[in-house]
């Protein structure tokens, strides 16, 4: 699974998750791409399902990208527990994810496989995603 080596803070604020991204909006390794069209949190695990899909559909034919990462800790109390007490210990890690996010990049396949990668990919994730292709520009 994916988790950062080392962190500034243990534990951080949920915080607010409004507005289109900016950045990683645009294809830029591969000739085909996986976008969020809304907002959500993907988690390691999702990240690495998606992954597998993708690779088992390509058989290991092109290149992927994974242009997401998962670097906010999300914390969870015990099962059972009186409220209070402080926060939860950490339970697993989180990429906050905005519409217009890229979060796969295929390149060395045909389109059809591709799209059908990518789809089944889609199908993995907590929100809702499309296939977009870069279009070269001659």
């Amino acid at each position: 699974m994916l988790s950062p080596k080392k962190v500034k803070h243990r534990k951080v604020f949920k915080g607010k998750n409004r507005g289109k991204a900016h950045r990683g909006s645009t294809i830029s390794f591969g000739d085909y791409a996986l976008k969020a069209v809304e907002s959500g949190k993907l988690t390691a695990q999702q990240i690495e399902a998606a992954r597998i899909a993708i690779n088992r559909k390509i058989k290991r034919g092109g290149q992927v990208w994974i242009r997401v990462f998962p670097d906010k800790p999300v914390t969870k109390k015990p099962a059972e527990t009186r409220m209070g007490k402080g926060k939860g210990s950490p339970e697993y890690w989180v990429a906050v994810t905005k519409p217009g996010k890229i979060i796969y990049e295929l390149a060395g396949v045909e389109e059809e496989l591709a799209i059908q990668a990518l789809t089944l990919a889609g199908a993995k994730l907590p929100f809702r995603t499309k296939v977009i292709i870069k279009r070269s520009t001659l």
